[in-house]
């Protein structure tokens, strides 16, 4: 079977880290043209505008938007407008509405739409989910604390209004939460600590309503020295369950649970496989229930000043 033809906008760190060595091994994609005003991807032909590349190659059926969230509407805004099928990274977007606004338009136009939550794909959530199924949660707490200057170096864009801070990886634990809880949960209260010259919050610890009245909560740091902590612990009445590595280690009552089988290898390339159905049984998947998290950390969160953040 031909590969299907995709293009990637945005070659950042993400794009270089994850998306070309994903696309490289994938036996679903040919990466066919890359955009980027600052980088250029090897082997295939390069654009600094979105509209030439989309002039350029009607046969590219796809396109994987990797920029920041802020200016990512209108490139896939104008990518919809042109037929073509849209990937997103997270965070889908700057705002819930314009997301909402995407997916009205691809459905309108009959293109697939994917929301990519790429930690959902770590090697043990799976897993999770299935284990703590009607399970007596008791109590389930997030850390989640890693370096900004480790992750996102001299990025200024996460700490200007629609970067996000601390929700750009913590919005990551916020997926693992949504896709493995059993019950839906909201957001009852926040504190949020922004840095004194800097826009977003660089810490976040919130709270959670649990239908079935189970303590729910999170700590996030992006000031955090040594080892990144990306962990989620669940106590039920039934035993304790551990996601460490941020969903790639499972521990059941403290016990190292076996890897998944039958996954492939990454968190990126199973994206991409899921990319791959999408658009074969031409279906979208756009989940806000993490954004939605973050929005309501924004409107309820009480605001502390800490120390001013630099690079």
């Amino acid at each position: 079977m031909a590969l299907r033809k995709i293009a990637l906008v945005g070659v950042g760190k993400i794009a270089i880290d994850q998306h070309i060595p994903s696309l490289a091994k994938s036996d679903d994609w040919e990466l066919a043209a890359a955009v980027s005003r600052h980088h250029q991807v090897e082997g295939v032909p390069n654009y600094k505008s979105m509209d030439e590349m989309l002039g350029a190659h009607p046969e590219i059926e796809v396109v994987s938007l990797c920029m920041p969230p802020v200016p990512r509407f209108e490139y896939a805004r104008a990518a919809i407008a042109a037929g073509r099928h849209v990937m997103l990274e997270k965070p889908p977007g700057a705002t819930l509405s314009e997301v909402y606004a995407l997916e009205a338009l691809a459905r309108d136009a009959g293109v697939t739409l994917y929301a990519t939550w790429h930690s959902r794909k770590a090697a043990q959530v799976a897993t999770a989910k299935a284990w703590l199924m009607g399970k007596a949660i008791e109590r389930f707490n997030v850390t989640w604390k890693e370096d900004v200057r480790k992750w996102h170096p001299n990025q200024d864009w996460v700490f200007e209004p629609g970067g996000m801070g601390i929700f750009d990886p913590g919005i990551n634990a916020l997926s693992i939460v949504t896709e493995i809880l059993p019950d839906p949960i909201h957001l009852t209260g926040a504190i949020l600590k922004f840095p004194a010259n800097r826009d977003t919050p660089i810490a976040a610890d919130l709270d959670f309503y649990h239908p079935h009245g189970a303590n729910v909560s999170a700590q996030m740091n992006w000031d955090h020295s040594g080892a990144d902590i990306w962990d989620i612990e669940a106590v039920c009445k039934e035993g304790v369950l551990k996601l460490e590595k941020g969903g790639g280690v499972l521990l059941i009552d403290g016990t190292e649970q076996p890897g998944a089988i039958g996954q492939l290898d990454g968190e990126y390339p199973q994206l991409y496989a899921d990319m791959a159905a999408l658009v074969s049984s031409g279906a979208s998947e756009v989940d806000l229930r993490p954004m939605l998290h973050v929005s309501d950390a924004l409107t309820l969160g009480k605001r502390q000043q800490v120390s001013a953040f630099e690079w």
